[in-house]
């Protein structure tokens, strides 16, 4: 783990990075206290996208029926 100082950080973010990139942890100092640290992805990399970002079928709607309409049923046969 390399410890800096934010002045530090700001001066070399790029190289901080790289060391990251390979494998490394980087722990941010402001006034000597930490306040940030900079860990490397997990292996795969691929993170899950929360439920409102995922991919969807977009809404068919029946032959002859106008997008008002088919709002109006829906909220009609609604439970609530």
């Amino acid at each position: 783990m390399h410890t800096i100082p934010l002045s530090e950080f700001r001066a070399n973010a790029s190289a901080m990075i790289d060391l990251v990139e390979s494998g490394e942890t980087v722990r941010i100092l402001r006034h000597g206290k930490p306040v940030a640290e900079l860990v490397p992805l997990k292996a795969g990399g691929q993170t899950k996208l929360p439920s409102w970002k995922q991919p969807f079928e977009p809404v068919q709607l029946p032959p002859g029926v106008s997008l008002s309409q088919a709002v109006l049923d829906e909220r009609d046969e609604a439970p609530w």
